[in-house]
Order: structure tokens, then C-alpha cells, then sequence
């Protein structure tokens, strides 16, 4: 399977020219490592001497449920702690008695538990964390768990208390010291960052209260609201440091990645419901068909994206900052698809 980076470098070097995003890193990659990477466009267009680099640190937004939630989890499933079956309510005392304790650990990570579909954190709950936490749990369900796939923030959220209780830490530290430093991901971190990080930050959207486009911190607002570290949102990364995760992914026996919860998490777990879902990741809709040469994909709302094949024995990451010029969800699909098929292909 050949890898054109030259097609991959003239096609991220159009949209960014098309403004689809002010800049974008890219890297494609097997279990040995790195195979192409590279860096277009601007970091910021207000600087328009600082060009986008591939040591970038963006924040990657829903991603997060990836490299913190997601991997966590396979941390307590591998020590079971975690047991993925069990009525949460059986186990977890604060989901005793309410809706959600009726939903498992996988309906969450297959986004069947029937949880609401938005956030909304602070219009449902006010803006003490405490009264949030107790919002999102009590909240009634939208169909009993296991008759839909419906994909919601708030099925992270809950995984991320749930890995608090079953451990007595913080998410942000359970991530960092069992699964980003152990992996050797050196730049992954959960904010408030130190100045010299933030000055590498590709800037997101243009924040009204400030005037002026976030750079460091991040854009998701429930995430804010809760201190900057949920299980929705939160992570900042430079693309270097996706590529050593995925790379590990292909090359299990390192934690996360030494239980199975690779193999496990890649294949489809929602039977004959639409769409189709694995623990967390997705098969892409066009190349995902439930088949062993199938890529499976986490995108994040500020532009970010990753895929893994391990039928394929490989992996791709796209970071952009698109939110700084817009929402639309249109051009950045687009790219989104044509760089897939080249890495891919």
C-alpha cells in the first residue's frame, strides 16, 4: 500500500488557500512509527509572519474522549476495576436509583445509555460543578439503554466521573500518569497551560467576553464551566504526540494497550442499530463496513481529526484550527475525506 505525500501535501496546501482552516499539521503513520508528516498554511492569521508547524499544539476538543476517557477506561477494564456489563447503579452509588442507573459502562462507550443529547450545562444546571454533576446524573433518560445509537457529550462526561469514583482521582490525573506519561506523551496535557505552550497554541474561535480569538484555552464551554478538564473536551496536543498514541495502538503491550481493549474497542458493539458503533471510536462511513480492513475515526469540533486501521496497519492524523474562520462543518468534511483516501489508499 503506497503513500502519495505529495498529493497529501497539495491538497492541504489548497484548502488552506481555499481558507478552509488558517493552517493544518498532518501525519500518516504505521506500527513502526512516522511514515510522512507536514505543516501548511498560518498559525494565526493575524501574524501572517508565523507559519502553522509540526510541533503545533492544538486544542483537540473531542478528541479528548479518545486519549483521556477512552483510554482511561481501558486501564480500569485491564486492572477490573471497570466492569463494562454491570448496571451502574449496582456499583456506583451516586447512579443508584436514578435513570442512568440502569445503563452499563457500555452503553455509554456506544453511545446507547439514552442520555440527553446536548450538553447545555449551564442553561439546565447553573455554573457550580457540584449541582452540574448532579444535573447530568439525574437527568432522565431519552429511551432505555440499549434500543439507539444517539452520539452525546455527556456519555464522556459520565465515563470521566465514573473513572473518578472508581480510583478517588481526577481524570486529568489518572490520563497523564496512567496512560500520557507511561506512553512517553510528553505534550499532552489538560490546561491551564504555561506561557511558552500557549505561545505555540493554534488560536480557535473568536471569543466575545475576551475580544479576541482563544489561544490555550479551551473552546468547548461545558469544559470551561467545569474547570477546563471533563471528560468532554479539554486535551492540548501536538500532532507528534497522536502519532506515538496511534502507533502504540498498532503495537500493543504498553497500558493502555496490553488487554485487548484495542481489538475490542475496533469492531462494531451496536448490532443492527444505526449508525454503527465501536467503544467510543466509529468505523468511517465510507471506508467502515464492520470488515477487518476497516478505519475507524474520532473528529473534534475545532477541526481536528485521527483514524486507525490496524487491518491496514495504519494511522492518520489531520489538525486544523478551521474554527477560527467558522462553524460550517461542510469544508472541512471535505478535506476530511479527500486526506483520508490518500492515507489510506
Amino acid at each position: 500500500m503506497g503513500l502519495r505525500a505529495d498529493r497529501i501535501e497539495s491538497l492541504v496546501r489548497d484548502a488552506v488557500d481555499a481558507r478552509v482552516s488558517p493552517g493544518a499539521v498532518w501525519s500518516v503513520g504505521d506500527a513502526g512509527g512516522i511514515l510522512a508528516q507536514g505543516a501548511a498554511g498560518l498559525l494565526d492569521p493575524a501574524r501572517p509572519h508565523e507559519p502553522m508547524r509540526t510541533d503545533t499544539v492544538f486544542d483537540l476538543a473531542s478528541l479528548t474522549k479518545i486519549l483521556a476517557v477512552w483510554s482511561v477506561a481501558g486501564v480500569l477494564v485491564g486492572s477490573g476495576h471497570l466492569e463494562l456489563h454491570r448496571p451502574l447503579g449496582a456499583f456506583w452509588p451516586e447512579a443508584a436509583g436514578r435513570p442512568l442507573g440502569e445503563a452499563t459502562a457500555h452503553h455509554l462507550l456506544t453511545h446507547t445509555a439514552g442520555l440527553p443529547l446536548r450538553a447545555n450545562l449551564r442553561h439546565h444546571y447553573g455554573t457550580d460543578p457540584a449541582d452540574v454533576r448532579a444535573g447530568v446524573l439525574d437527568a432522565p433518560l431519552r429511551h432505555r439503554p440499549g434500543e439507539a445509537v444517539a452520539y452525546t457529550d455527556r456519555a464522556a462526561l459520565v465515563l470521566g466521573y465514573l473513572a473518578e469514583h472508581l480510583t478517588g482521582r481526577a481524570l486529568a490525573e489518572l490520563a497523564a500518569t496512567r496512560v500520557w506519561n507511561p506512553l512517553g506523551m510528553t505534550e499532552t496535557r489538560y490546561g491551564p497551560l504555561p506561557p511558552e505552550v500557549v505561545a505555540r497554541c493554534a488560536p480557535t474561535e473568536f471569543d466575545d467576553e475576551t475580544g479576541t480569538h482563544l489561544k490555550g484555552t479551551v473552546h468547548d464551554f461545558s469544559t470551561r464551566l467545569l474547570g477546563g478538564a471533563c471528560g468532554i473536551a479539554g486535551v492540548f496536543a501536538p500532532a507528534g504526540d497522536l502519532a506515538r498514541f496511534l502507533t502504540l495502538m498498532l503495537s500493543p503491550g504498553s497500558p493502555p494497550f496490553d488487554s485487548g481493549w484495542v481489538v475490542d474497542s475496533l469492531r462494531v458493539h451496536t448490532g443492527g442499530l444505526a449508525p454503527a458503533r465501536g467503544l467510543l471510536w466509529h468505523p468511517d462511513p465510507d471506508l467502515g463496513t464492520g470488515g477487518p480492513a476497516d478505519v475507524w475515526a474520532h473528529f473534534g469540533f475545532t477541526g481536528t481529526a485521527m483514524w486507525i486501521a490496524p487491518g491496514r496497519r495504519r494511522w492518520a492524523v489531520l489538525l486544523t484550527n478551521k474554527l477560527y474562520f467558522t462553524r460550517e462543518r461542510g469544508p472541512v468534511a471535505a478535506l476530511r475525506a479527500a486526506f483520508r483516501s490518500y492515507a489510506f489508499a
